[in-house]
């Protein structure tokens, strides 16, 4: 088999890049630099010249709440562009399967916990992703349109917040996981008595590790056609992926401090925006159809911080002597 990883850079499309590889898979790739995914010219070109037999679709623009509200107009675009790009001219070279990767904040703000699949459009989103939310509710119906349409095996898997090796741990654009592990190392580091948080710590989220992902992400595209149409319908046939429990931020932060060492005062400044409440999704739809998460939060926290000692750690040193 010939699969195009598009985003194999990314955390998620890395993980699914190196266990397709594994796998004896030919995985084709191509960086930002040698293909634009908002270039529609550039992607029909590339999809043209390939013989695939299948793609999964893990590029996007991502970024937290603060990424989010500074560039909305960046989230929307090109997200939007790559999803339209890749799915139709995936169709346009006449590649059958092709799996897409969205996020959990397709949901409502205001939604029943834990997140169930047909709670997508019921309600209005979160303000402070909307943006990026639409365009993955657009992803979903991109790939549903054009199986009712062409009769393609387009299918989307919805993860819940994901972390783990290859994360960005950007100060500013990061997600929460690689944020707070970012910045108590640097606390420990420094040796600052006490560590700053967004928000009040209240608000509950889920955590699934990368390399879980990618095995439920794997699982879903090699279903034979039949098992996946009897467990989703043409106009709902998005799958949730996460692990099944959610933590409060509080929580989280803790944990974090007692893997990185920590030893100060946490604080938590209510002022700034707490973002959804909840977001928990409900799984049961994959997990009956027989997977199962396997890496649980505290050997994957553990797991992410030995990756950013090594990776990440020893570039912040030498930047600091420069």
């Amino acid at each position: 088999m010939r699969v195009y990883v598009a985003g194999h850079r990314g955390m998620v499309g890395g993980a699914i890049a190196r266990k397709l590889t594994e796998r004896g898979v030919e995985v084709v790739t191509r960086t930002h630099a040698e293909l634009d995914l908002t270039d529609q010219v550039a992607v029909r070109t590339f999809f043209a010249g390939q013989q695939l037999d299948g793609v999964v679709l893990a590029a996007a623009k991502v970024g937290g709440i603060h990424a989010n509200n500074t560039y909305p107009a960046e989230f929307i675009y090109e997200n939007l562009m790559i999803e339209a790009n890749v799915v139709h001219q995936a169709y346009a070279a006449g590649v059958q399967r092709l799996l897409f990767l969205g996020s959990s904040c397709i949901y409502p703000r205001a939604v029943p916990q834990p997140m169930r699949e047909d709670a997508l459009l019921t309600g209005i989103l979160e303000p402070t992703n909307e943006p990026y939310a639409i365009a993955k509710i657009a992803g979903i119906k991109l790939c549903e349109s054009y199986n009712r349409q062409y009769g393609t095996d387009y299918r989307s898997v919805m993860p819940t917040n994901l972390y783990g090796p290859g994360d960005n741990f950007h100060p500013e654009n990061s997600h929460v996981m690689p944020a707070l592990i970012r910045r108590f190392h640097e606390a420990v580091q420094s040796g600052a008595k006490e560590v700053a948080i967004w928000g009040s710590g209240t608000p509950r989220r889920e955590f699934l590790h990368v390399d879980d992902m990618a095995e439920a992400s794997l699982f879903v595209f090699d279903l034979d056609k039949a098992s996946y149409e009897a467990n989703t319908q043409p106009m709902l046939s998005h799958i949730n992926v996460g692990y099944g429990e959610d933590v409060t931020i509080r929580e989280l932060a803790q944990l974090v401090s007692q893997v990185t060492g920590f030893q100060g005062q946490i604080v938590f400044d209510a002022s700034k925006p707490d973002g959804t409440m909840r977001k928990l999704m409900d799984s049961s739809r994959l997990k009956n159809m027989g997977w199962h998460p396997s890496v649980d939060l505290s050997h994957g926290v553990k797991n992410t911080y030995a990756w950013f000692l090594t990776n990440v750690a020893p570039l912040q040193s030498l930047s600091t002597v420069r």
